[in-house]
């Protein structure tokens, strides 16, 4: 069952499902069919939303963090949202971890899986090269820890972004707004019950990026998941729901629609 992507105000989003909200944000080469698996779950008895980060259309002068979270805050007032839990993953729980800091108020949970924020190895240590089909192949699949995790349809999307120069300056512009942008001093700050959701084989944000995040974050948990990489939501999603299932029912009973 694909997504439904809706498009209103200028944003394209998926909106599913009823109830407490769940706003999700995927990372810098992620899709909104990364959360496929969540929102088909969730959508039960949640309601669901994932904006589409406008990371290859946004004006290179504002191509950042910071940027970013300025769009996020904008589809949140426009989306009239008051409390809500919010999961990122890889960039967008870099963007996740900004916005709780700035809008204390609006969050009720964080869930950081594979987040940046303290160290990052990118696209396995170096950006990809455009017109190296077999490279970028590599490096997508290098994400996984099942390397066949990667679809062929993921694959030539990343490697049509990688062949165009203004989407490329782009994402070369965000993921150095990312690497320069260490949160070790701010961190410590988040008091919202927080989830950390971790690949065991996370070659991007190792193990010990998810531990230190742990410490830092007085009111975190802390789960891995073994034989995963760096999107836990699409190598598992059965125990990634299963974790998320978990956590959430602790902060907001839910009565079966």
């Amino acid at each position: 069952m694909s997504l439904v992507v809706q498009q209103d105000g200028g944003y394209k989003f998926v909106d599913e499902g009823q109830g407490e909200v769940l706003v999700l944000l995927h990372g810098l080469f992620g899709a909104l069919s990364n959360w496929e698996g969540m929102v088909n779950h969730f959508k039960q008895n949640y309601r669901v939303i994932i904006p589409m980060l406008p990371i290859y259309e946004m004006p290179i002068k504002s191509a950042g963090l910071e940027g970013l979270v300025n769009f996020l805050e904008k589809f949140i007032a426009y989306k009239h949202l008051h409390e809500f839990h919010l999961i990122g993953n890889s960039l967008g729980g870099h963007v996740g971890l900004i916005y709780t800091l700035q809008n204390d108020k609006y969050v009720k949970s964080l869930t950081l899986t594979g987040s940046s924020g303290l160290f990052e190895n990118g696209m396995g240590g170096s950006f990809p090269k455009r017109g190296n089909y077999a490279y970028v192949s590599e490096r997508v699949r290098y994400t996984f820890y099942k390397p066949d995790t990667a679809t062929s349809e993921l694959i030539d999307e990343v490697y049509q972004i990688c062949n165009d120069i203004p989407k490329c300056m782009r994402i070369v512009a965000i993921a150095k707004s990312a690497q320069r942008h260490n949160m070790a001093k701010e961190i410590p700050k988040i008091n919202k019950p927080t989830l950390l959701i971790w690949g065991l084989n996370d070659t991007i944000t190792p193990p010990l990026v998810a531990h230190e995040f742990n410490r830092l974050i007085k009111s975190s948990t802390l789960r891995f998941i073994d034989q995963c990489g760096h999107a836990p939501m699409m190598e598992h999603p059965n125990l990634f729901n299963q974790y998320y299932e978990t956590f959430i029912s602790q902060l907001t009973p839910v009565h079966a629609s």
